[in-house]
């Protein structure tokens, strides 16, 4: 997929899934306008830098904002599963999963906050005042220099919280955790601060996997599930045995320890098989197919809902060339024909 067009063998994936309003004429320039999303987020420019044999700037990104409230680029890559798996394109013997961390530009910072958010900060930043007058106050006499300076921070840390956002020795900072299948296509992705660790994210990552198929119930419980030492923990451990899925995940030294040492109150010893592990890779590699793009390689979106959609318009670009590559000879002729189609118009 190219960064300015779509062949009609990818719009032919994307186009039913773009809601146009039940009153007026239907948009013209629909296809432009979505190749215009897809510009934006590959090259990590800012929506004014769009050049002008696209639609106006001020329209794609309007049509981006309302695609991003409906949900259309989830429910795009959740299509996109389904038909890979009606294909039997699809591989659920092992589901890799991992997270990457990506620095936040200097324009990510900013984001506004909701006014009801902004009153329960203020309710917060009162008692904080109270609390601070009681304690620094000294014959009636009161400092109001250290209870501002605590709302303040208690301000900033509440919005860096609503925006996904972490401060860590390189700045601010977002956390993706996805899991990818055997053939480095993300299958569930889920964004948090930069802070966040990975082991609390294990469950919520793979109750996200969801493979619709054609009749009967979603296929939900992949064979086996790798990961690395970060994401082991007993908990972990415990749900993927309750799903009865085969856990892939080395054991940590410290935890290997604390369980010798409680001799046989520790439990057995925790095993894992190394020739799955080394296909623990796939999700890496997705991540790097992930960051290809400048846009989700580094976050310059204010609002977390942004960029969490761009994460879903890339996995989805994923998933479609992966559909594709049987027809890469037809692809590259149609690709061709649709560029002396342009130059003839032009």
């Amino acid at each position: 997929m190219t960064r300015t067009q779509l062949i009609d063998a990818e719009w032919e994936f994307i186009g039913p899934f773009l809601p146009v309003g039940r009153f007026g004429p239907y948009p013209e320039r629909l296809r432009e306008q979505f190749e215009g999303v897809i510009w934006c987020f590959p090259t990590g420019s800012q929506w004014r830098e769009m050049p002008e044999r696209s639609a106006a700037w001020q329209t794609v990104y309007n049509r981006f904002m309302r695609w991003r409230d409906a949900g259309v680029f989830q429910a795009l890559l959740e299509a996109l599963i389904t038909e890979a798996a009606r294909r039997d394109k699809i591989d659920m013997t092992l589901v890799s999963v991992d997270s990457t961390t990506t620095r936040a530009h200097h324009d990510a910072a900013g984001m506004r906050v909701s006014e009801e958010t902004l009153a329960a900060l203020e309710e917060a930043a009162s008692q904080i005042r109270g609390a601070g007058e009681e304690q620094d106050g000294q014959d009636g006499k009161s400092d109001p220099g250290p209870a501002e300076r605590r709302r303040t921070r208690q301000r900033r840390r509440t919005r860096l919280t609503a925006a996904l956002l972490g401060r860590s020795r390189g700045g601010l900072t977002s956390k993706i955790h996805l899991a990818a299948d055997r053939r480095c296509r993300p299958m569930a992705l889920i964004l948090t601060a930069g802070q966040a660790t990975n082991s609390p994210q294990f469950i919520p990552v793979l109750n996200k996997v969801r493979v619709r198929l054609p009749v009967g119930r979603p296929r939900i419980r992949p064979a086996a599930v790798a990961g690395d030492k970060a994401h082991s923990s007993r908990a972990n451990r415990a749900h993927l045995r309750k799903r009865r899925i085969k856990a892939v995940i080395p054991e940590k030294r410290d935890q290997a320890a604390n369980r010798r040492k409680k001799g046989s109150r520790g439990g057995r010893p925790v095993t894992h098989d190394a020739r799955l592990y080394r296909d623990r890779n796939t999700v890496e590699r997705a991540i790097n197919r992930m960051k290809a793009w400048r846009g989700i390689a580094t976050r310059y979106d204010k609002t977390p809902e942004s960029y969490l959609a761009g994460l879903h318009l890339r996995a989805a670009t994923i998933w479609i060339s992966s559909l594709l590559k049987p027809n890469d000879h037809n692809r590259r002729q149609a690709l061709g024909r649709h560029e002396s189609d342009n130059l003839a118009r032009a």
